[in-house]
């Protein structure tokens, strides 16, 4: 049996206009092996839950720097759950890591901050899909 590459959708929702990073991250995950599907600026829940819906990934990666991820996110969750996905949501945040444990109790499988190596993030996300219920 083949093995299909990791499947990552990367997005940026709400107003905030800083997508370097997410860029960043898209090209380590890329370099890594994993398929990775970049939304571009200005998502809003229901759309990134569509694209990821549609494009069938493993996991759904938010980039938020705007400080609405606590108004944002509980949005993409509910979403992702309503319709059926077990995707693994994790979330970069270019800040302080105080929020860290309200995410996490609303269901973010992981945080990664702005000065997480490439290398851990690509192995975190790998760790995020092997410890993943098969489908």
């Amino acid at each position: 049996m083949i093995e299909r590459p990791i499947r990552v959708l990367v997005a940026k929702v709400g107003l905030d206009g800083h997508d370097r990073g997410a860029k960043i991250v898209a090209r380590c995950l890329r370099d890594a092996g994993m398929e990775v599907v970049y939304t571009g600026l200005h998502r809003t829940p229901e759309e990134v839950v569509a694209a990821a819906v549609q494009e069938d990934v493993d996991v759904l990666g938010i980039s938020i720097l705007s400080g609405a991820h606590l108004t944002l996110f509980p949005r993409v969750l509910e979403l992702m759950r309503g319709r059926g996905r077990r995707t693994s949501s994790w979330w970069r945040r270019g800040d302080s890591d105080e929020d860290v444990p309200v995410l996490r109790e609303m269901g973010v499988a992981e945080v990664i901050l702005q000065d997480t190596a490439p290398d851990t993030i690509v192995a975190r996300i790998r760790d995020l899909v092997a410890a993943r219920p098969t489908r």
